[in-house]
């Protein structure tokens, strides 16, 4: 507990001391981009003190990032995983998420957004650790403690209240911090873009999550590893975690089902505006 009040107070510290221009709001919703060829992966917010918070990348400008580049040396296939994932989303995703949308409502579609992501705490706080962002780390633990506490579980952030707000850290922009090249640009079936070490990332930020060390049937052959599911109940185990990742699919589907509506009829090359949207964003979160 006093190791928790001092993480919390070294958090608020930082957000009394920040100032509001120096504040960055995080993608709480941040997701791959999973099925929709337009979701706001797409065309993330800038948040370089050098433009606009609300400036969209475009697509199709040249990058100002030092050093990036388009490796899509897997470009043919990478394509038809591209049109796979739209079609998926146009035929499946998009009107289960519409049907969402009209029984549940938009409050209650934010709050479970909060939950996801506020269960997700561990893979951030490490990452900021990882980097020696000792304040960010700070801000998410206290973020945490607020949330899931006066939050409700998450389901309120009551932390952006108090203006603990900080860039989200992934695993993905770890390895970059610490030199590792993005290598080719690939494009994954049910998920979306990514580099070959923004994959590896993710897989990492999975390893770091506790949360699958007690739904994940092949941690419950180890003792030291609390499990909240019996080990003879696996069909329970895959449903619970199958279950729940699809309600977050869907959740964060229907929340930008108004969002670049008339991206698609408008964009001649899809493929390349995402591309090339997707490398700025990722090369962005590592610079800074």
């Amino acid at each position: 507990m006093l190791a928790i009040a001092l993480m919390l107070a070294s958090g608020c510290a930082v957000a009394k001391g920040s100032t509001a221009s120096s504040m960055v709001q995080p993608e709480q919703h941040a997701q791959p981009i999973l099925l929709a060829d337009a979701s706001p992966q797409a065309t993330p917010p800038a948040t370089s003190s050098d433009s606009s918070p609300d400036e969209p990348f475009d697509p199709f400008a040249k990058s100002d990032v030092e050093g990036m580049e388009e490796y899509d040396p897997w470009e043919p296939l990478n394509t038809k995983f591209f049109e796979f994932n739209r079609q998926l989303d146009r035929w499946i995703l998009k009107p289960v998420a519409k049907g969402y949308n009209f029984v549940v409502p938009n409050v209650v579609q934010v709050g479970v957004s909060n939950v996801f992501y506020n269960s997700r705490v561990t893979p951030r706080l490490l990452n900021n650790l990882f980097q020696g962002k000792f304040k960010g780390a700070g801000i998410e633990a206290g973020r945490f403690l607020i949330n899931t506490t006066v939050g409700i579980g998450g389901f309120f952030d009551v932390a952006q209240r108090f203006n603990l707000t900080t860039p989200e850290e992934d695993t993905g922009q770890t390895l970059g911090f610490y030199g590792v090249k993005p290598g080719p640009y690939l494009m994954v079936p049910l998920l979306g873009p990514y580099t070959v070490r923004d994959l590896i990332g993710y897989g990492g930020d999975i390893v770091l999550n506790p949360i699958y060390w007690l739904i994940v049937p092949v941690m419950h052959n180890i003792d030291a590893i609390p499990t909240v599911v019996d080990v003879e109940e696996q069909a329970a185990t895959y449903a619970i975690s199958l279950a729940a990742r699809a309600t977050e699919i869907v959740n964060d589907r229907s929340l930008n089902l108004e969002k670049f509506q008339g991206v698609e009829e408008s964009t001649l090359d899809l493929y390349a505006a995402v591309r090339n949207a997707y490398l700025q964003k990722r090369a962005k979160a590592i610079r800074e």
